[in-house]
């Protein structure tokens, strides 16, 4: 019934934005188009020193892939989010560091480029917060393929218009989006062209 309630908010193309969440909230991350990555992050509300860790994550769950009912973990160890459900195909990325102007400069950019780093930098600021950095995100609906071999690659996603992922927050938080603005490499489907996404927030 809560869900009836459910706050709509877009995640504008290329920009991101940041939501304080209270322990035992949900929120539902909508790949609207079916094509966008969305870097995502958590903060503990109080002391943003502590933060979604993907290598702590990795450390418990034994693979790089979350599903459902996977709990993420903190650089303390600690529960910060749950995968409540997935519809996307459950295909999202642990491995790769957001996007930031150097990451452009290599790919040719010779002017600013809107990037995952600086969105988050932004989205925090307007809530009245600050990070001392940047931490590796939960790139929600990126496909980074992983072979045997341990190659990588940058591919399309694969979930499709209105996939989602439901989180629930493990302690009072703050969570970022950022619709990644890779206009580059394929991650943002193969005409390479990034787009809004949304999420909901569910008391």
């Amino acid at each position: 019934m809560a869900e009836l309630h459910a706050r709509r908010f877009t995640i504008p193309a290329r920009s991101g934005v940041a939501m304080a969440v209270a322990r035992g909230q949900s929120v539902r991350v909508v790949n609207t188009h079916g094509t966008q990555v969305v870097d995502t992050w958590a903060f503990n509300r109080d002391d943003l020193s502590e933060f979604l860790s993907m290598e702590h994550t990795r450390a418990h769950a034994l693979t790089v892939f979350p599903t459902t009912g996977s709990t993420l973990y903190t650089n303390r160890r600690r529960p910060i989010l749950t995968f409540l459900e997935d519809t996307s195909g459950g295909i999202h990325d642990t491995l790769i560091a957001a996007c930031d102007r150097y990451r452009y400069e290599q790919l040719g950019c010779t002017e600013y480029h809107e990037n995952c780093t600086d969105n988050l930098a932004a989205s925090l600021k307007w809530l009245g917060f600050e990070a001392s950095g940047t931490p590796s995100p939960l790139n929600l609906f990126m496909n980074i393929p992983l072979t045997g071999t341990g190659v990588l690659s940058f591919q399309p996603p694969v979930s499709a218009p209105g996939a989602f992922v439901t989180l629930r927050a493990e302690m009072d938080l703050v969570i970022a989006f950022s619709a990644c603005p890779q206009d580059l490499v394929p991650v943002n489907g193969i005409d390479c062209r990034p787009v809004d996404a949304h999420f909901e927030l569910i008391p």
